[in-house]
């Protein structure tokens, strides 16, 4: 499927809103069979998982898609409180008992991954198997990380520029179609640049998926995804029980070569946390949006993971 018939297709999905951890989540629901949860990351929508969604399912999967704490039909807790690791985490959790399901194969891009990766320590009787794509499984950084990364990547780092509420909202919800084209964004300069013209449409994004996700945003606005940023030290510091905690279960690992998140964030620690790692997979020449960019791949890499656990 290409372009708008695949928005129309995902449009028509069952989809459903579920109460969980005290809080509202917007979830698609296609296919039948061992279920897989998809997490999304910033900023980005259930809407991403859209190419593994069909294709799990038709591989014999049942998908369950939210739009995470803070994104699109999901509620959208209005402090940065609320949106710590370990809660959104539990937001998971509630989604299975939603569902009345035990445990599933969890999935997660970006900040989705990072998600999974806790929830597998956290919550490991609920987890069946976990697959990160893009942010691997690290250990605990030695202090806090935002005051790490100030003295590593200095002050205009992204991570750094997002910590100060209200500030790269205004800048990033004044313009939803540049913020979401910026292909960029380690620098805050590239945010703030408004002077050149506006980047192109990736090759892999038709103007159709486009348009669903400039509709999302023009209506909720960053700030829920950036709040996940705004958690880092909170995260770090509610989570010092897990520090040596392995992940047992089967795990994946997915990235791209030219992905710059993992040039700081170095794939080859890895090994500190996960105890089954059945595949570590990088796509030669993909950046970031690995599960758009190169979706058969990633399908194929994902189909195969999840049977292997049979």
């Amino acid at each position: 499927m290409q372009g708008s018939q695949l928005v129309d297709e995902w449009k028509r999905l069952d989809n459903a809103e579920v109460s969980a951890n005290g809080i509202d989540l917007h979830v698609v629901e296609h296919g039948a069979g061992v279920p897989v949860v998809f997490c999304h990351g910033f900023p980005e929508l259930g809407f991403s998982w859209r190419h593994q969604v069909f294709a799990l399912a038709a591989a014999g999967f049942r998908t369950l898609t939210p739009d995470m704490r803070g994104y699109g039909g999901s509620s959208r807790p209005a402090g940065p409180e609320g949106y710590d690791m370990l809660t959104v985490a539990a937001d998971l959790v509630g989604l299975l008992d939603a569902y009345g399901l035990a445990d599933a194969i969890f999935v997660g891009h970006d900040w989705g991954a990072s998600v999974v990766w806790h929830l597998a320590r956290q919550y490991p009787e609920r987890v069946r198997a976990v697959a990160g794509l893009s942010v691997p499984a690290t250990p605990r950084s030695s202090g806090p990380p935002t005051a790490i990364m100030r003295s590593r990547l200095g002050e205009d780092f992204y991570m750094i520029w997002f910590q100060q509420p209200g500030v790269a909202d205004a800048v990033l919800n004044a313009d939803v179609r540049r913020t979401l084209l910026q292909d960029d964004i380690i620098s805050s300069r590239n945010f703030l640049d408004t002077d050149t013209p506006e980047p192109p449409l990736p090759e892999w994004l038709s103007a159709a998926e486009f348009d669903y996700y400039v509709e999302a945003f023009t209506e909720t606005g960053f700030t829920g995804g950036l709040n996940y940023y705004r958690n880092l030290d909170r995260t770090w510091e509610t989570t010092a029980h897990l520090e040596g905690v392995k992940i047992e279960q089967p795990s994946l690992f997915i990235a791209g070569s030219a992905d710059p998140v993992i040039q700081f964030t170095p794939a080859h620690k890895m090994g500190a946390l996960l105890s089954d790692l059945r595949g570590s997979l990088i796509l030669e020449g993909a950046g970031h949006w690995i599960q758009q960019q190169r979706p058969d791949e990633v399908n194929a890499a994902l189909i195969e993971f999840a049977h292997g656990l049979d």
